[in-house]
């Protein structure tokens, strides 16, 4: 398949997987099998691992949160073998006082020859200290 045309696809496919990955499972088929993925918390490789922390990611999202979701603004090639989208991640957690979670960040995916992810690098806006102080403030309260 031609590069660009590979690169389109898997820039829609970001595009429909993304905005319901705490909903459901998102397709693995743009990724190598030895997809090395990094955020401020979590740093592994290997596409069984890259399955698992999204399986991870719903069901938490489930046991934790009333209401999650996940806003994507934009998927766009930066590069002629990068990525990048840009989210917002905000919820309200299952906890009396309806604290909300709110963060903005940004993924930066690395194409191979054959226009598939081989690094998954996520960025947030806030330390994960930061976002943890979230759920012990009252939901109402909770400026952006």
């Amino acid at each position: 398949m031609d590069y660009q045309l590979q690169v389109e696809r898997v820039i829609k496919t970001l595009e429909q997987d993304l905005p319901t990955l705490f909903e459901k499972d998102i397709s693995y088929n743009i990724y190598t099998k030895d997809i090395y993925f990094r955020d401020p918390v979590n740093t592994f490789k290997g596409k069984i691992n890259y399955r698992i922390i999204f399986w991870t990611l719903r069901f938490h999202a489930r046991l934790f949160f009333t209401k999650i979701y996940f806003d994507l603004h934009d998927v766009c090639q930066s590069d002629e073998d990068t990525i990048l989208a840009k989210w917002t991640v905000r919820g309200v957690l299952r906890l009396p006082w309806k604290a909300r979670i709110f963060f903005n960040g940004y993924s930066t995916y690395k194409l191979n020859k054959d226009g598939l992810i081989y690094e998954h690098i996520d960025t947030w806006d806030r330390e994960p200290g930061e976002i943890l102080q979230q759920f012990f403030r009252k939901g109402e309260d909770m400026k952006n």
